[in-house]
């Protein structure tokens, strides 16, 4: 008998924009989730994408107490508004045993305090945000684009139109754009390392890896 594997648990604290969108997707990929928020407007939005939603102030000590989370895999903590509150957060997420805590912050002196009093990691979302669509607006015409280091970037390619009906084989990428081919996308699938010999159609989305200043280059042609 297959031993059943037990579903991840995480607490997301505040529910702005980002704690929302944490909360939605941890509970998407098969976690359990309970989101928590003071304003019981917040809580509304994101409790039937949840395990649990509960309207509670996290600096009442009693209420917390009463949580007993020590059990929960990962926090995280998103009150980018609210220090004080952020940093009970953490402080009381690390006393119960929660062994993963995460928290947002807005800038670099709340991040040096939230690791000061125990946080794990230190997100940044305005920043990362704006970098990644820095990033996008600098490679042009590609959907997306992740830097993996200083030189090399993975990117999502729309094919060009005289690319339809032909296959990796023909059009000879690697040899003629110095970049290869990791995976294609079409429709909600993903193919991994494409044969070279299937034939692309119309909207498919070629994932490659390259040279930033290689990638640049190529987004001209898009």
């Amino acid at each position: 008998m297959k031993k059943k594997i037990e579903k991840k648990q995480y607490i997301v604290i505040g529910l702005g924009r980002f704690g929302r969108s944490v909360a939605r997707q941890l509970e998407a990929n098969g976690c359990m989730v309970l989101a928590v928020d003071r304003e019981e407007k917040n809580v509304n939005t994101v409790a039937e994408y949840v395990t649990r939603a509960m309207c509670m102030d996290i600096t009442d000590e009693d209420a917390v107490e009463e949580l007993g989370l020590s059990n929960f895999d990962g926090a995280v903590v998103s009150i980018g508004h609210n220090l004080d509150a952020a940093i009970f957060a953490v402080m009381w997420a690390k006393e119960q045993g929660v062994t993963q805590v995460i928290a947002k912050a807005n800038d670099e002196n709340q991040g040096k305090i939230l690791t000061k009093v125990g946080a794990d990691e230190i997100v940044y979302p305005e920043r990362e945000m704006g970098y990644h669509l820095a990033k996008n607006l600098a490679f042009g015409n590609f959907l997306d684009a992740v830097e993996l280091t200083a030189d090399y970037s993975i990117a999502e390619i729309p094919i060009l139109h005289e690319w339809v009906g032909k296959n990796l084989k023909e059009l000879r990428l690697r040899e003629k754009y110095h970049v290869n081919v990791i995976a294609v996308k079409r429709n909600r699938d993903l193919e991994i390392t494409p044969s070279a010999d299937k034939n692309f159609v119309e909207d498919d989305i070629v994932v490659v890896l390259g040279k930033n200043d290689v990638l640049k280059k190529l987004s001209t042609y898009m």
